[in-house]
């Protein structure tokens, strides 16, 4: 069981990525998602947030506007879009999923964003 998060990378300011949450072991199904990130000496905070059903989406107010959480139950996989983004976007993200008392997490992909 676990989740695997992929396609962090290095990024220029205004440029996109699409973060990956890859599940095996488990059905994502009946599991909301969340993604959090982590930057060196700061707190891990919550970024995205999904409930099970794939709906309740909910957005840190500095990403608003501009990440896109989502899930594919079919692919097993969650995503995070991230558009326009900025040199303070740089951090570890992480996914998990949660469901009752199930609860997993990855990782960890790093993002750079940095011209």
């Amino acid at each position: 069981v676990q989740l695997v998060e992929s396609g962090g990378g290095l990024v220029q300011p205004g440029g996109s990525l699409r973060l990956s949450c890859e599940a095996s072991g488990f059905s994502i199904s009946r599991y909301a998602m969340s993604w959090y990130r982590q930057a060196p000496g700061k707190e891990r905070e919550l970024v995205a947030a999904l409930n099970s059903a794939g709906g309740g989406k909910n957005y840190a107010g500095s990403v608003k506007g501009r990440f896109i959480i989502s899930k594919d139950n079919a692919k097993n996989t969650g995503y995070l879009q991230m558009n326009s983004l900025k040199p303070e976007d740089t951090a570890v993200y992480y996914c998990d999923a949660r469901s009752g008392q199930a609860y997993y997490w990855g990782q960890g992909t790093q993002v750079t964003v940095s011209s």
